[in-house]
């Protein structure tokens, strides 16, 4: 793991703490019991083959399931009922997150959890690599094996400055700010997101000029509060500030943000099992 992430075998070697000899020696030896080629090695590069490749996803799975195993085995041990690793976007935050960790405390209260806001591909890639068990994401597809449960259904919100002379009371269409920068969440973070809003702006019949783009709702609040563009939210994610800008529901679109909870098919943490059924519900 150390060859195939540091891609050098100096640094390599440095950072295990052993000789650069006997780190390609043992690396040799590797591929001749694994019968295949993992480093394509010449004075300048060294590269992974699609062997190599393959093999430095297994072995990061591996490692992350291992320290796992310990670190449960020990929580169980001193009487926990073992820990749910969750994987959330923010918007996850203002109803789906905090109803799930009320029920799992009322039903199962010797059970840990711990939560870690990530972007979507970092949240399927954490799980593939079992490194989260469950994800809360907008996506309309996953890989194979995994499974993806939608469980929140949310309409979109346009947010404007209070300095712009719109509310809902004279707010006809979104079409109304087609001249306005755009602050959007950016495609990196929610791909489906982002497609969203385009496809919004597009049935308006225009083509959104996005000035801004960042990953939290507080900064492109503040980027709108500042009179630099307006946004298209998720409407669940309007609670919890104090700014000065409003809140414009787009209630005639077809255009709907769904938040869906992914899980890899073989996970095998009992936590996990233990919950499932709050997702069907």
């Amino acid at each position: 793991m150390a060859v195939a992430e540091e891609l050098h075998f100096r640094k390599a070697a440095e950072r295990l703490h052993i000789s650069q000899p006997g780190l390609s020696r043992q690396i040799r030896q590797m591929e001749e019991i694994l019968d295949a080629e993992l480093f394509v090695r010449d004075k300048r590069n060294v590269v992974l083959t699609p062997a190599g490749a393959y093999l430095k996803d297994e072995i990061a799975f591996i490692l992350n399931h291992l320290e796992f195993t310990k670190r449960h085995v020990s929580m169980i041990d001193k009487g926990s009922e073992g820990e749910l690793r969750i994987g959330f976007l923010g918007s996850a935050m203002q109803n789906v997150i905090p109803e799930l960790l009320l029920r799992m405390n009322e039903e199962f209260p010797k059970l840990k959890s711990s939560l870690e806001e990530m972007s979507n591909h970092d949240q399927v890639k954490a799980i593939q690599e079992d490194e989260l068990d469950i994800g809360f994401v907008r996506l309309a597809r996953v890989p194979g094996g995994l499974y993806r449960q939608p469980v929140f259904t949310d309409t979109f919100s346009l947010v404007v400055p209070k300095s712009l002379n719109l509310d809902e009371s004279n707010f006809k269409g979104i079409e109304q700010v087609a001249q306005e920068n755009f602050i959007l969440f950016s495609a990196d973070y929610s791909s489906d997101y982002y497609n969203k809003i385009m496809s919004i702006c597009d049935d308006a019949g225009f083509v959104p000029r996005v000035s801004h783009k960042s990953v939290h709702a507080q900064t492109i609040f503040k980027l709108v509060e500042s009179g630099l563009g307006v946004a298209i939210i998720p409407t669940s994610l309007q609670h919890g500030y104090d700014l000065a800008i409003r809140f414009i529901e787009l209630k005639n679109i077809p255009q709907e943000a769904v938040l869906s909870v992914i899980w890899k098919k073989d996970n095998r943490n009992p936590a996990l099992q233990r919950i499932q059924q709050f997702f069907k519900e």
